[in-house]
């Protein structure tokens, strides 16, 4: 017959008390329940755990090595029920995060180191790649939310804009625009454009495309297989110019600077949206999603 570890809370409770009414009174049940489960317990183990008295009980030799090994059990089974209770709640378990943009500065940092004080028994990973390998990586479960750039929406995936960051040139450091604060789409019309096949790079090309094509004549765009970061680390040498959003500005190049872009109605900006499987019953997601929501003042339900 084996015992389980309602028993040994009760023993180690008679142990540490020194009676069975004592432990009984703590544990908040009948005097009669402990004393029958201490009992069933001695009869699994074959022998006497408390010496029993008109003064309360001692432990026995035996019930002393069966004391201390069961504190350890216990206390495993009681952190074992409180992490299935948080991660039931949201408060614990995992969530993996998918984006296609740098961490170095902007909001998604800023959101994803704000939400680790705040939850820090939630283990959190984030995995940068394109946006077709984060869609699959939804698709499978193997990501619980992804967050790209732009507000295109896609099938089986629902949608919510999070956030938007500035736009900002990368610029040679000797380039005629670095001496002022901010430069104007209208300055870049003339320029070479060097931006990454992959995301975001689609994006920022479809954005240079509606701001600055003039009379059917587009910008001068040239898209290259290689990183953000390898096209930033040799704009330097002034071979042409970039677009990143403020995100990417944490990360410095030798002799590359970065301003913000205006429009005719101020800073020009960039959206951010959250995808997540609508079948997702990740509660950490849940969580999550409650955290963009009052962090950036936003308004969506959660499913």
């Amino acid at each position: 017959m084996p015992f389980d570890i309602r028993q040994l809370r009760y023993a180690i409770a008679a142990a540490d008390h020194g009676s069975f009414y004592r432990a009984s009174r703590v544990l908040d049940v009948e005097q009669s329940t402990l004393s029958r489960a201490v009992l069933k317990l001695e009869r699994v183990i074959g022998g006497r755990i408390f010496n029993r008295s008109q003064g309360g009980v001692s432990m026995t030799l035996a019930g002393a090595q069966l004391i201390r090994a069961a504190r350890p059990m216990v206390a495993s089974a009681d952190k074992m029920v409180a992490t299935m209770r948080a991660a039931g709640q949201g408060r614990a378990g995992g969530l993996m995060i998918g984006h296609n943009s740098a961490i170095s500065a902007g909001h998604l940092r800023a959101t994803m180191l704000g939400w680790r004080a705040a939850n820090p028994d939630v283990e959190i990973d984030g995995v940068e790649a394109d946006r077709g390998a984060l869609l699959a990586g939804l698709d499978t479960g193997e990501i619980d939310i992804a967050i790209l750039v732009g507000e295109a929406g896609y099938a089986g995936f629902r949608r919510e804009g999070f956030w938007n960051e500035r736009v900002m040139a990368a610029l040679p450091a000797d380039h005629a625009l670095a001496a002022s604060e901010a430069v104007h789409w209208t300055d870049l019309r003339r320029e070479r454009f060097l931006l990454p096949a992959a995301d975001p790079g689609p994006e920022i090309r479809d954005l240079l495309l509606g701001r600055l094509m003039v009379a059917g004549e587009p910008p001068d765009i040239r898209m290259h297989q290689a990183s953000r970061e390898a096209i930033l680390s040799v704009l330097g040498g002034g071979l042409g110019v970039s677009i990143v959003c403020e995100g990417a500005t944490g990360a410095r190049y030798p002799d590359v600077i970065y301003r913000p872009v205006q429009g005719e109605q101020g800073p020009a900006f960039i959206n951010y949206s959250g995808y997540w499987r609508k079948d997702n019953a990740n509660p950490a997601l849940r969580r999550f999603l409650a955290f963009v929501r009052d962090r950036y003042a936003l308004s969506f339900d959660i499913p």
